[in-house]
């Protein structure tokens, strides 16, 4: 699990966020830097992900965004590359990216990048994106083109179902990835642009004259039927009428500037106004619209040459090529339907519809006031008929997410027992055409991003329920985000559903849910309020509790600031639910079977070193193999006598020391001088295995080590062979050219007898299926995959054992029992200076 982390642990190198100065003008120009993030050197492991929050206040102005990685993948490559291995970076507006939720929607987002070659036009038109690595990738995005609050970025090394499916051992590419993030803002919220030199207008609201208290009688059923709606012109106000009674639904909020305000031909104005309650609608219209000074209520032909162009936008500056909502305001008002809350833009700009040269330097005046029809408490949706409940948030105790809550009605007590809530006597009873509608808000608290909406209702018999909901405003059945019924649901690739039709049970997950106001409707029968239903409304870590196929795990995103969870599945499932099922039972059967039994080839090398006494190395062997076949039946489910970890380590450890000790046994040394060498090499891979013991440099690191150890003991069995070979130094220089010359045919001979040794020392057959073996693990090493991981990795136990047993064959059963003659110069007589070779049979050494 540590491996799997790794990718959430990122040294950042600047991280600061600035307000501006309490003394800061208005219309200070220039822009300064309010927010920056760099990350140096992200290392993201196959299969690994990281996330990273950025907070765009409403008086940002523009961010860059730099991005360098050591992979540059183009259009073409996309499309030849398994998504099990593209690395990706996305974006996300209030929430962290998933883009492996849905294999159809990240089909259709890279196939999206593939079409278009722009990326910032396609960022543009949808702000759910997904990328490819680049070399280095730089965006830079105004305040025209992105709208503020909380933006997510998500780098991912591979995507699908096999991304949270826990592996024992990751093969693939690694990459590093370096971010920088700078955000530029200005003096005040009401001043934007490059260099925030262009000015926004506020909207002031004050309530209307005509506002009038509710009366207690909105509780009685008053309406049957959408005829009963009347509008009562002259007041503003919503009313509903029956024959005995009327009744205002709703309070008129009127905001105007308090001038004229005046545009050139071409010209474009802003302005500003923030919404901080649920409204059923919005209205702008323009009102004494005068050309030169001159009323033009009277010239039809200025009408229609003259065009006042509203342009409106939740969160962002509205551009006649971007924008939420459009209208000609000098003919007809706009409306803006359930808006969401928060700060909406307005741009106004005036064209002149016909080419002419009239009025060609000429202004427009005029004045605009917006109309917020606000429903009374407890009312809300388009006529303010709906009940409409505020929830509160409670924290379960004993979670180990600090975001795990769940919400009930602010007149009902919580319980930690039932999170749930009656919803009998709370359904609205007022409907039209026998449909009505209940209304819930709830809010997601900071941070919680990273958490997953649990939304459950139950009934005693079955009923058609409807479920609608959206994110910052009222839902209807025309606007909303998720819709789920008991037939179907929304498509999104951000929700999970799990109905029970039979039991009468909705139930669906909304993933990773944005923080910030949420609404929840229910459509129903106005008569539906006769049976027992029941609705709980929670925020959970991991949602189906990972289907029981895995556990659930929480982190922080790299800036710190929100708390997310996922899943971390069984070697079976994968998925963000741990639903997928990578692995079928009978799969299951087998691959257990071929990873552990594999290591029954541990009895060759065991059984001949237990045959030539060599018992360090048979209890080495024995060892190995059975700590590996514990570790695989640990790994796959079937039984642990230690913890996972502890066999992990034992099997590397184990295999490492083995591989090495066939190495040292291949030279013939002193016990002493083995000891040694087999002390220093166990250190040494026992660093390894506990380090990071499935790299796959380990293998190459362990048979360069028993190399290394082979040389070693050839070293010293030819120091401790040979050390009377060379002659004493004689200090008679007539005898100089006689001991050069004894010297070249000593060294002749040494090699000669060491090619001699060498050759007797093995058994070439058994020799060279040692190293076939040895090439054949190799192989199976970097052929392992995450698919294949059980075929390959069975195939090297074999291999790997096997090798060890031909290399321990191919040592000659004489090589303790050779003797080879030696010699030794020995000086005779010293006056005559005349050298005899002497044959020596004392020493039984062969080189």
């Amino acid at each position: 699990m540590l491996q799997f982390l790794s990718a959430f642990c990122c040294f950042c190198g600047f991280l600061s966020w600035q307000m501006p100065a309490a003394g800061e003008e208005e219309g200070q120009s220039g822009s300064s830097t309010m927010w920056s993030f760099t990350c140096p050197d992200l290392m993201l492991r196959p299969y690994d992900w990281a996330y990273l929050r950025v907070d765009l206040p409403p008086w940002f102005s523009s961010v860059t965004m730099g991005f360098t990685s050591g992979v540059d993948i183009n259009n073409k490559q996309i499309k030849k590359l398994p998504k099990s291995t593209l690395p990706v970076i996305c974006f996300s507006q209030g929430r962290p990216p998933l883009p492996d939720i849905s294999s159809a929607y990240l089909d259709s987002v890279l196939s999206n990048f593939v079409a278009n070659g722009s990326f910032v036009e396609k960022f543009l038109q949808n702000m759910e994106q997904c990328i490819p690595y680049h070399k280095n990738l730089t965006i830079s995005l105004a305040k025209d083109q992105i709208s503020s609050g909380v933006w997510y970025i998500g780098v991912f090394n591979g995507l699908g179902s096999e991304r949270t499916q826990s592996k024992m051992i990751s093969r693939g590419h690694s990459y590093t990835l370096s971010a920088s993030i700078n955000v530029q803002g200005c003096g005040s919220s009401t001043i934007w642009g490059s260099y925030c030199n262009n000015s926004i207008d506020m909207i002031s609201c004050s309530p209307s004259i005509n506002y009038k208290q509710p009366r207690s009688v909105l509780e009685s059923n008053l309406f049957r039927s959408s005829d009963d709606l009347n509008l009562m012109n002259g007041r503003g106000l919503y009313s509903a009428m029956s024959p005995n009674i009327s009744v205002e639904l709703q309070n008129l909020v009127d905001c105007s500037n308090s001038f004229m305000s005046c545009i050139g031909i071409g010209e474009v104005k802003f302005f500003a106004l923030d919404i901080v309650g649920s409204i059923s609608h919005f209205t702008v219209a323009a009102t004494h619209l005068m050309l030169n000074q001159t009323s033009i209520s009277n010239n039809s032909t200025t009408i229609d040459e003259i065009l006042l162009m509203c342009y409106v936008r939740y969160n962002a500056i509205p551009l006649s090529s971007l924008y939420d909502q459009s209208a000609d305001i000098s003919r007809t008002p706009l409306v803006v339907k359930l808006p969401k809350i928060g700060r909406w833009y307005v741009a106004l700009q005036v064209i002149k519809q016909k080419n002419t040269e009239a009025y060609s330097d000429s202004g427009l005046c005029f004045s605009f006031e917006w109309q917020l029809h606000q429903c009374f408490d407890g009312k809300a949706g388009e006529n303010c008929t709906s009940e409409s409940y505020v929830l509160q948030r409670l924290l379960k105790r004993g979670s180990n997410n600090p975001m795990d809550s769940y919400y009930l009605p602010v007149d009902e007590n919580g319980s930690l027992e039932e999170a749930n809530f009656r919803l009998d006597y709370r359904l609205s009873n007022s409907s039209a055409d026998n449909v009505a509608w209940t209304s819930f808000f709830f809010d997601v608290p900071h941070g919680a991003a990273g958490s997953n909406l649990h939304v459950q209702l139950t009934s005693d018999k079955v009923v058609n329920y409807e479920i609608y909901s959206r994110y910052g405003g009222m839902a209807s059945i025309d606007t909303w985000d998720f819709y789920v019924n008991s037939k179907n649901n929304s498509n999104g690739s951000m929700i999970l559903t799990s109905n029970d039709i039979s039991k009468g049970r909705l139930e669906f997950y909304l993933l990773y849910v944005r923080e910030g106001l949420w609404n929840l409707v229910l459509k129903h029968a106005s008569d539906i309020g006769e049976h027992q239903s029941t609705m709980s409304i929670s925020l959970v870590g991991c949602p189906k509790h990972c289907s029981s196929n895995g556990q659930c795990h929480y982190s922080i995103d790299e800036s710190g600031l929100t708390f997310y969870s996922f899943c971390y599945c069984d070697r079976n499932h994968g998925g963000f639910d741990c639903s997928d099922e990578l692995v079928s039972p009978r799969g299951h059967f087998w691959h257990s079977i071929f990873l552990v039994a594999s290591n029954g080839a541990a009895i060759l090398p065991a059984f001949w070193c237990l045959r030539k006494k060599a018992f360090a190395e048979w209890v080495l062997f024995t060892s190995s193999g059975v700590s590996s076949g514990l570790y695989h039946a640990c790994d796959v489910g079937t039984w642990c006598p230690l913890s996972f970890h502890a066999l992990q380590f034992m099997d590397f450890w184990l295999s490492f020391m083995a591989v090495v000790s066939t190495f040292v046994y291949m030279a013939t040394i002193e016990e002493a001088s083995k000891r040694a060498i087999h002390t220093i090499v166990a250190i040494i891979t026992a660093l390894l295995a506990v380090t990071g013991a499935t790299r796959s440099e380990n293998i190459i690191i362990v048979i360069a080590i028993g190399t290394l150890g082979l040389l070693l003991g050839w070293f010293l069995e030819f120091s401790a062979a040979n050390r009377h070979v060379c002659p004493p130094r004689f200090n008679i220089n007539i005898l100089s050219s006689m001991e050069t010359l004894y010297r070249s045919q000593s060294m002749k001979r040494l090699c000669l007898n060491l090619v001699k040794a060498v050759l007797k020392r093995y058994y070439w057959p058994f020799l060279l299926l040692g190293f076939v073996g040895l090439a054949f693990a190799g192989t199976s090493w970097a052929l392992e995959a995450n698919e294949t991981y059980w075929f390959w990795h069975s195939l090297w136990h074999i291999s790997i054992y096997s090798s060890s047993f031909f290399f321990l064959c191919s040592t000659s059963p004489q090589c303790n029992s050779q003797q080879d003659p030696e010699y030794e110069l020995t000086r005779h007589d010293s006056s005559s200076r005349d050298y005899a070779l002497t044959r020596q049979d004392s020493l039984s050494r062969e080189l």
